[in-house]
């Protein structure tokens, strides 16, 4: 059965698949049981989205007296001792620019793991839930037909409720992402908005299940933030 890489599999065969079976002899709606398997998912890695949302606080809340820092020592002359009264700064706040990146980065096995998982979850084969008759398949409320160049070789010829739901919810996590982080660099801005779009397409011909947790995974980390 292909459940990823070494690390990716691991995680599924002894973390994601024993959950997910012992909540299906509890359950028989898959559609909760997806729920319940993402909101134990998302309490396992609070800790790491905790500390990352207290390392965006706290950088929050410095950006004004770094913006001081630089403006009272300008130029590249004075760079050593603008980097010195910087750090100097984040030592005194207890803040590190880098803190909220390895926290992140140790929830991205899970979020692959999960990848790989529902494509290989044969329970999920005919199971319905709400508009969805199955959650192996794409959940499709528009189609057509013939073939469009490049559109249908990558999107397919139908549009997913789940995978638009996802990145319309996508689309808000980045936008209050980009509020919390008001010193992005302006030219950065459309890029990190047409991250949720390529995802749309990448994800349009994906079973509906994982939209479906994907949406929920968004949903609960805008309730986090």
């Amino acid at each position: 059965i292909p459940l990823g890489w070494a690390l990716f599999r691991w995680i599924n065969t002894w973390i994601v698949i024993p959950v997910f079976d012992i909540l299906g002899k509890w359950f028989t709606n898959y559609g909760v049981i997806i729920l319940l398997l993402t909101i134990f998912i998302k309490i396992i890695i609070f800790p790491f989205t905790y500390k990352s949302y207290m390392s965006q606080a706290k950088m929050r809340l410095l950006a004004p007296e770094i913006k001081e820092i630089n403006e009272k020592y300008p130029g590249q002359e004075n760079a050593m001792t603008r980097q010195q009264k910087t750090m100097e700064l984040y030592s005194r706040a207890g803040a590190n620019p880098m803190a909220g990146c390895l926290p992140m980065l140790l929830q991205m096995p899970v979020l692959i793991a999960m990848f790989t998982f529902f494509p290989s979850c044969i329970e999920l084969r005919g199971q319905s839930f709400l508009w969805v008759h199955d959650l192996s398949a794409p959940d499709a409320i528009i189609s057509w037909s013939g073939n469009i160049p490049l559109i249908t070789e990558y999107f397919g010829n139908h549009i997913s409720l789940f995978c638009l739901l996802m990145t319309a919810v996508n689309i808000i996590y980045t936008y209050i992402n980009m509020q919390n982080q008001p010193s992005q660099m302006p030219g950065m801005k459309w890029m990190m908005y047409l991250m949720p779009v390529f995802f749309m397409v990448f994800f349009n011909n994906y079973a509906a299940g994982l939209s479906y947790y994907y949406f929920l995974t968004l949903l609960i980390t805008i309730i986090q933030t």
